[in-house]
């Protein structure tokens, strides 16, 4: 596989919408320099050639760190005592929907963890006074595992989209990073009802999470190219300290950028976030991760003050560019590389 030519390879990737396990092996683990930007321009040309030379911003409330899980990678886990514990109120919600509003924002993103004070009722209590005062708007939950019954009257309230990382297409994998009380099943059913019901539909997974293989990943894109997600968010795995994880090793910077790429080929039409987790690991991070064929940044809009609470994993990029305020700053780097940021509404080209 080594000796054969990379851009054979990447230009039958995209012309045939799969991968075969030694074609992911070989553009994951080739040191050939040539082979990765071969991949990366790609991605680009693809990319731009469904959404252009734009980057469509959301503006993400992180608005409860309360969760009732306890997956053994995530700093918010229900077990860990050694962070602050918040949710944002109904009235700093909409506060902060309108900061963004007035910023330029069309799109804002709900995030938390799984959190029984947000029940329907008050969710969709929510979303319906977002949705009255700001009716151009998109409104994105990320809320987690609910029962078909709830995304229902989430949707009906005026939900547009939903993410929910898959976090792996394996089952003895997702065993591995999550209690025996969570379900692989039930993660793939929230997945599939998700889209049945209408919404546009994000999962995702961690790029070099504990004993992630070339075989998972393979079955993670396989998933991908079978579910037809309108968005996938991935992004290279942190450690944080207060979770049994807090001292495996992290996702690196390059597997996940060449990742990021791959995906675009598969799946060339879907939404593809630069995370704030590779902004995270590297100063430049979501610009390398635009170079690679993402397209989407989601700046926090979180009050200030809880910002370094919503602790996923250490040393998460919270201030300056990554914060909403910062939105100058952030297109001044998007237009450094040759790309305009956009803050439509900027919906998923995937056809359900």
């Amino acid at each position: 596989m080594a000796e054969q030519n990379a851009g054979n390879i990447i230009k039958q990737i995209y012309d045939e919408g799969n991968i075969t396990k030694e074609q992911l092996s070989f553009l994951l683990q080739t040191k050939e320099t040539d082979a990765q930007q071969e991949l990366f321009k790609k991605a680009r040309s693809v990319a731009d050639g469904h959404y252009g030379k734009q980057v469509f911003v959301r503006g993400l409330i992180e608005f409860t760190n309360y969760c009732k899980n306890n997956c053994y990678y995530c700093g918010i886990r229900c077990e860990n005592k050694q962070i602050n514990r918040y949710r944002l109120s109904h009235a700093k919600i909409m506060e902060r929907v309108s900061i963004g509003y007035e910023i330029g924002y069309r799109t804002i993103v709900l995030q938390g963890g799984e959190d029984a004070f947000f029940t329907d009722q008050v969710l969709c209590r929510l979303i319906s006074d977002i949705k009255g005062s700001y009716p151009d708007c998109a409104v994105t939950l990320s809320v987690g595992e609910r029962s078909r019954e709830s995304y229902r009257r989430l949707f009906d309230a005026g939900a547009d989209r939903y993410l929910l990382r898959h976090e792996t297409a394996d089952a003895v994998h997702y065993g591995m990073l999550h209690p025996d009380v969570m379900s692989f099943s039930d993660r793939m059913q929230c997945l599939q009802e998700l889209k049945q019901i209408g919404y546009q539909v994000g999962c995702g997974f961690m790029v070099g999470s504990p004993q992630q293989t070339i075989d998972t990943l393979y079955q993670d894109l396989q998933f991908i190219r079978e579910f037809q997600p309108h968005m996938v968010g991935i992004g290279p795995f942190i450690p944080q300290k207060d979770t049994p994880f807090g001292n495996r090793q992290a996702g690196t910077l390059e597997c996940t950028l060449r990742l990021l790429a791959i995906i675009r080929l598969l799946h060339p039409k879907v939404l593809l976030p630069a995370t704030t987790a590779l902004g995270s690991i590297h100063p430049k991070g979501r610009e390398l991760g635009i170079l690679a064929g993402a397209n989407v940044v989601m700046p926090n809009l979180s009050p200030a003050d809880v910002r370094e609470s919503y602790a996923l994993y250490d040393h998460k990029l919270c201030t300056g560019e990554e914060a909403a305020e910062g939105l100058a700053a952030l297109s001044g780097q998007m237009e450094r590389i040759g790309y305009q940021v956009v803050c439509a509404r900027g919906d998923s080209l995937v056809v359900s």
